[in-house]
């Protein structure tokens, strides 16, 4: 057996002197130095598929057997496993690995994959002590473990797939099996490199010469910059450079629409929220980096934070910007809703609260960016835009935008919560500065301190109906708490107001929506688009009218529901794809079997719209004897990499070992926007058709291997009208999807199955369609249930692990029904699904417990639940 001896880690915690011996994964080890065994796995042995999700032991994607049992090894410490045997991904058998894998991808358990490695180690630390374990046993073992995008449901598949294979001594069918075409249950193709650990997130990643940065934050949401000394910082050995706002080279305010989010604060500027960036500080190693930051002088003068939406519209609230604390208002009027409400049977009143809510992605965010000798600079990350994040960093540099080159790792999920610069542009700073690699991770509570985070809203709501139940009019009110700076709370905004009366034919709308600044962090896109909020209330009163009128929740729904031909209420004529009514049918029997089940229907736009730019494109290459796909639309755990390659492969009849998917990449791939608005499966889908069918064109008289080096390029353009336009009936977007969402109650009052009727045009992979609408229901469960962002003075009162995210022990069996209805050739039919798959859970949620308890309830995460420590009032 071979010995490492391991000096100190640079970034061990000083003073934990204590030499120990192990094995890892069969290798005996020593180190002089007590460390997290997480640092010293990943740091020291370069075992990266044991991931830093958290560092509190909240996650689980840590995860590895000591001595056989599952333990988080950030919670634990290289002493504490002294003469012990560790085991990680890279230490399992081949068969092992092969089981895993091809048992995962089969269930469709893989999405964004981060959890992946530590969800295999949890499974055989079960699989090894029970080899035939029941759900509730995987349940059960599952319990310290995290996962954001499956919804668990296709993991526990997966781990009794895997048990079953081991025990029987089965050998897994060959991945490849199944064809590579359009409808089929192709396993994702990135799955085996997720579940092995094999998959490079940013953070995994190293270069020589690589410096750590880190950054000075404020101490309080709202202070005043008096000054910054850096001397005792960069006395301190190991510190290579602190850059403050004077440094900034190029433009130092960046946003996606609004330019009023500063790469660091000046002084004699004020901060505008807790997440704030003051000063950056480049060192050998991030311990060092983070205890310079502790070094710096910060002068200051606290002030009293604007925290209040409503308050900051007050004439004497100070101003966050110099515009003023209004961001946007958005109005959407159509017909006469007073004249309506004054004549209807039955009108409703109700005003809806939801809170600011974390997208919790189990990868924390990080960037490295790579100066060269040629001037240039490459910066890994990541991201939902490549080409977001390049005009951004090109821009805070001040540089051509030739000298940046952005190019995305594998992407820990992302929800939204992706599309800002967080981190990128100050590695690169750094790297500007000091002429060599620098990369910023942050840790989870800075993640958690910074990114922008679902809209809080308060929703004012009228509601009018006819004697039968059907809707005459809505009325509503919107204001939306934007945090600190603009993000994409103008385009939020607008979603939450034109999605607000729901798929219904309602002749009259008036939606008013007011966007305003305070010193809470930003708020942003996130899995929704503000229309998450807005369901919420509408369908809330659809329930409360239902009861009014005396019909079922199915029956209300029913008796508005959009169809071919009818007009939306924000005037779009529903084209003949649209399904709501199929969705509704397909839980009908349910409805009627139990009338205690809660339902709720939502709409979700596929694209950005609304007139605005919105390109799908790939270039298709031959090149190596395969067609590789470049398009910098990034797979964030959807699984766009693997329905592009079904695209090309069913339209040109190459298979498995003809089709590939090269990473994003400025340099190589074609912008095709960024991955948000549910678009790319439709947009950059369609592009990759295009190309695909030029690329058949030429295969019908030649070769793969003769046409080695050409390229075929595609885009698809959606055409759309802007907002408030004049036209009576624009087309605020290429496509709709819709849903009918159904929750049960056991008698205990406790979730007991949630049925999700989606209206997703075709399904490309089926059981990638399924793993998405389960995933989204989990999330639209902890939303409506447990999940809260609390704040006190603007300032996070929450770790990763009290943010109330569902674990698997809570999640109730969960049905996807997938309903296929679209004509049109866009794509084969295909239409988006990420968003929707959350959008209609909460307010089913709030239904059934209405139907249970007679308590209507207007505020999430709902109050007086077995899931609740708040009684409602």
């Amino acid at each position: 057996m071979s010995t490492t001896q391991v000096e100190r880690p640079k970034d061990a915690a000083p003073g934990g002197a204590a030499a120990a011996s192990f094995r890892v994964n069969g290798k005996e080890v020593t180190t002089s130095h007590d460390v997290k065994l997480l640092t010293f796995l990943r740091e020291e042995l370069d075992l990266t598929s044991v991931k830093n999700g958290c560092s509190e032991g909240s996650c689980g994607a840590c995860m590895v057997l000591v001595d056989g049992k599952p333990t988080r090894s950030c919670l634990t410490t290289t002493a504490k496993v002294a003469g012990k045997s560790v085991v990680t991904v890279e230490g399992l058998t081949e068969r092992e690995k092969d089981v895993y894998s091809w048992a995962f991808a089969n269930a469709g358990a893989v999405q964004c994959g981060f959890c992946m490695p530590g969800m295999v180690m949890t499974a055989k630390g079960l699989v090894d002590a029970n080899p035939e374990p029941a759900s509730e046993d995987v349940a059960k073992a599952l319990q310290l473990s995290m996962c954001r995008c499956t919804g668990y449901v296709k993991i526990e598949k997966g781990i009794l797939d895997a048990a079953r294979l081991l025990r029987e001594g089965t050998e897994p069918p060959d991945e490849h099996d199944v064809p590579l075409s359009v409808g089929a249950k192709v396993l994702r193709a990135d799955a085996r490199e997720k579940v092995v650990g094999a998959a490079k997130y940013v953070d995994d990643m190293k270069v020589p010469g690589m410096l750590h940065g880190a950054v000075l934050r404020p101490p309080k949401a709202r202070v005043k910059v008096l000054g910054i000394d850096a001397t005792e910082a960069l006395a301190m050995p190991g510190v290579v450079a602190v850059m403050t706002a004077a440094d900034v080279p190029g433009e130092r305010f960046q946003g996606h629409i609004v330019p009023d989010w500063p790469a660091m604060i000046a002084v004699g500027e004020e901060t505008r929220y807790v997440g704030d960036a003051i000063a950056l500080v480049a060192a050998e190693t991030r311990e060092i980096a983070k205890e310079a930051v502790k070094r710096l002088r910060l002068d200051f003068e606290v002030l009293p934070p604007l925290v209040d939406a409503r308050k900051a519209l007050d004439d004497d609230a100070p101003k966050l910007h110099p515009k003023g604390n209004l961001l946007a208002k958005t109005v959407l009027k159509r017909g006469d809703p007073d004249a309506a409400i004054a004549s209807a049977a039955h009108v409703i009143r109700k005003t809806f609260r939801t809170p600011e809510t974390e997208h919790a992605f189990m990868e924390p965010e990080s960037a490295l960016a790579v100066p060269h000798d040629d001037g240039t600079m490459t910066v890994y990350t990541g991201t939902q835009s490549i080409y977001d994040d390049h005009k951004g960093i090109v821009g805070v540099l001040s540089v051509a935008p030739g000298k940046v080159n952005v190019v995305s790792a594998y992407v820990g999920g992302g929800f939204g919560g992706k599309e800002d610069l967080i981190v990128q542009h100050h590695a690169a700073l750094l790297a500007w500065k000091t002429g060599a690699p620098v990369k910023v991770t942050l840790d989870r509570q800075e993640s958690i301190r910074v990114h922008p985070k679902r809209h809080a809203m308060e929703m004012e709501y009228t509601v009018a109906a006819d004697a039968e139940g059907r809707v005459t009019a809505v009325k509503a009110h919107i204001l939306a708490d934007t945090g600190a700076y603009a993000s994409l709370g103008g385009p939020v905004l607008q979603r939450a107001c034109t999605h607000g009366a729901g798929p219904y034919t309602i002749p009259n709308v008036e939606m008013v929506g007011t966007g305003v600044y305070t010193n809470n962090p930003p708020g942003g896109a996130f899995r929704g688009f503000g229309v998450t909020q807005s369901c919420f209330a509408i369908e809330s009163c659809l329930n409360l009218l239902a009861k009014e009128v005396g019909v079922s929740p199915w029956e209300i729904r029913w008796r508005n529901a959009v169809g071919p031909g009818d007009v939306l209420p924000n005037g779009q004529v529903c084209d003949d794809g649209t399904a709501l009514k199929e969705c509704l049918l397909a839980v009908k029997e349910l409805c009627e079997r139990r009338p205690d089940a809660g339902l709720a229907v939502a709409l979700k736009n596929a694209g950005i719209g609304v007139g605005l730019p919105d390109v799908g494109r790939v270039r298709l290459k031959v090149e190596g004897g395969k067609a590789v796909i470049y398009t910098s639309a990034a797979c964030m755990g959807q699984g766009l990499a693997s329905v592009l390659m079904q695209f090309v492969a069913e339209i040109t009849g190459l298979g498995w070992e003809q089709v590939a998917v090269a990473p994003p990449d400025t340099s190589t791939s074609p912008n095709a926007g960024t991955t948000t608005a549910s678009r790319q499966t439709l947009f950059t889908g369609e592009a990759a058709c295009r190309a695909a069918r030029a690329l058949k064109a030429d295969l019908d008289s030649a070769s793969l291997e003769a046409l080695e080096g050409k390229e075929y390029r595609a885009e698809f353009s959606g055409v759309t009208d802007p907002f408030a336009s004049d036209k009576p009936n624009p087309v605020s977007h290429v496509a709709y999807s819709y849903a009918a969402h159904v929750v049960l109650l056991d008698a205990d009052g406790k979730l007991e199955k949630v049925v999700a009727a989606h209206d997703i045009g075709r399904a490309i992979n089926p059981v990638q369609v399924e793993s998405q609408i389960e995933g989204g229901v989990v999330m639209g469960l902890g939303y409506a249930l447990t999940e809260d962002f609390p704040l006190k003075e603007g300032e996070p009162q929450v770790k990763y692990g009290t943010l109330g995210l569902f674990k698997a022990a809570k999640v109730p069996p969960i049905e996807a029904v997938i309903v296929e209805k679209n004509p049109s050739p866009l794509a084969r039919g295909a239409k988006g699904l990420g968003e929707i798959a959350t959008i209609p859970t909460a307010p089913a949620v709030a239904g059934a417990y209405f139907l249970r308890d007679g308590l209507f309830r207007t505020e999430l995460p709902l109050a007086g639940t077995p899931y609740s420590r708040r009684k409602p009032g």
